[in-house]
């Protein structure tokens, strides 16, 4: 029987993508599909990304819609292909296959839902990306058991005081209900947040109050080295629904080599223990890992860690700091190289879920943005004196803003940091896959170039790595759907 199978993503319709690593997210959601009016034509979407998987089976993605790649067999192909010239709805499938009406039916609209196919009337362009969820980051202390060569903290003894984390909550709640959002997110950090946990204990609680009040939905995570948890600390999480994001940089001498105590010992065999506690408390921590050049070499290892404990884990390019070491620095061949052996260490090992987001630096594949983080729109820092600030990593470098008025306003105003829609980069407007990157972290650029409208420094490690992503989350289909083998 010639039937056309097409696999979208299953989590078209499951939970948003989280992305805690970088701290600054854009809000993730997947496309629902109206039935096909009968008397509409439609076409094959211009730009298509289309690569064999393995034979018979070919990903098919459309980087300027939503909905993210998808699977198609040769018949699927063929039906797609007979679209280059506008037909109305079951033309093509009655033409092309033996299979009944609800299977061509059916083919169709998940062809619509990848946008693969479209109204030849419309052309399909990134949303107003309007977010729902404002995001705060709450620096609760400067304090910090490790001394990490990239960190670009300034460590001091100074920690955020009730009164001040207080007022911040609330003025994150206020902003929210000001600007039309309908969920905060919390993330208390650091420094190391866990030796401030008494006041994130406190902070929550006055969150979970200001969320009752305002009837707004309340998300948390704790940001962690993880060599400082406690069994009683994982457990007051677990019962306060925060969840636990924990820095990984590699498996033994690779994580030691950048993460370590100020006496020179290694951190890894503490942050092991702490995800081991975890587990055992029935918390599953979320790993975050920064590729720098000195853990390329161990990153495949790093992944298959992951994987082989079930862990989601995001691989998070390191940020230029001024303090930090050169060695650090990516360079884009070594970069390719290394993220490739990773994700070969996946493929081997393919989780049901689906994970493609978190792998290559800020990239979301759920649906075109315009911007690549929050920062400026959506996302607001307090640091530990309560100063207001688009940036976590802008801490520090220059004065805040008092926390006083609207917070998001004072973040939007912020000369420190312009965040441009990918549109405005000069260099940017004919890439195909610019609605993915949405141009890289502004920082980063500003850092590299002197200039806010120019493309990231990463580029090439971007394009180069995409259509290793598209290959990934193709066979991660084709499992599910129980086709994995050739």
């Amino acid at each position: 029987m010639r039937i056309p199978v097409v696999l979208i993503p299953d989590c078209q319709t499951g939970e948003p993508i989280s992305s805690d690593c970088d701290a600054c997210s854009v809000d993730s959601a997947f496309a629902s599909v109206v039935p096909a009016d009968p008397q509409t034509r439609y076409g094959r979407a211009a730009g298509l990304y289309v690569a064999g998987l393995r034979p018979g089976y070919h990903v098919a993605f459309n980087p300027l819609a939503a909905g993210g790649p998808a699977v198609l067999n040769d018949v699927a192909l063929e039906l797609l292909t007979a679209y280059h010239e506008p037909r109305r709805p079951g033309e093509a499938s009655e033409a092309l296959t033996e299979a009944n009406a609800a299977e061509g039916t059916l083919a169709f609209d998940r062809l619509r839902q990848a946008g693969l196919l479209l109204p030849v009337d419309q052309a399909p362009e990134p949303g107003d990306e309007a977010p729902s969820t404002l995001t705060a980051w709450l620096h609760v202390t400067n304090a910090c058991n490790l001394r990490c060569d990239y960190c670009y903290v300034t460590r001091t003894a100074d920690e955020m005081a009730e009164a001040t984390g207080r007022r911040a909550v609330s003025a994150v709640f206020q902003a929210a209900l000001r600007h039309g959002f309908r969920a905060v997110h919390l993330k208390y950090a650091g420094g190391e947040a866990t030796l401030n946990f008494t006041l994130v204990k406190t902070l929550h609680a006055a969150a979970l109050e200001q969320a009752a009040r305002t009837g707004l939905t309340l998300k948390a995570v704790l940001l962690s080295n993880g060599a400082a948890l406690s069994r009683t600390m994982i457990a007051e999480l677990k019962a306060r629904r925060i969840r636990l994001m924990l820095s990984l940089d590699g498996v033994g001498e690779f994580h030691d080599a950048q993460r370590r105590f100020a006496n020179g010992r290694g951190s890894f065999a503490l942050v092991e223990r702490g995800i081991r506690l975890a587990l055992e408390v029935g918390l599953r921590p979320e790993l975050c890992i920064t590729v720098t050049r000195r853990n390329l070499a161990g990153l495949a290892d790093a992944t298959q860690y992951a994987l082989g404990k079930r862990l989601p884990f995001n691989l998070n390019f390191y940020r230029e700091a001024d303090c930090a070491p050169e060695d650090l620095s990516l360079d884009g061949p070594g970069v390719i190289a290394a993220m490739r052996a990773a994700f070969a260490a996946i493929e081997a090992d393919l989780p049901e879920e689906r994970f493609i987001d978190r792998l290559v630096d800020r990239a979301q594949f759920d649906r075109p943005h315009r911007y690549p983080c929050g920062a400026g729109r959506s996302y607001v820092v307090f640091d530990h004196r309560g100063q207001v600030s688009p940036c976590h990593m802008l801490m520090g470098e220059a004065p805040g803003s008092p926390a006083a008025g609207d917070v998001l306003t004072l973040v939007q105003d912020d000369p420190r940091l312009r965040n441009l829609p990918v549109d405005n980069r000069l260099e940017c407007a004919a890439c195909p896959w610019r609605y993915w990157c949405a141009g890289g972290c502004p920082l980063a650029t500003h850092r590299a170039t002197g200039r806010w409208d120019l493309r990231s420094p990463n580029c090439d490690i971007y394009k180069a790595l995409y259509p290793d992503l598209m290959r990934l989350e193709g066979l991660r289909l084709l499992k599910l759907a129980g086709l994995g083998s050739a």
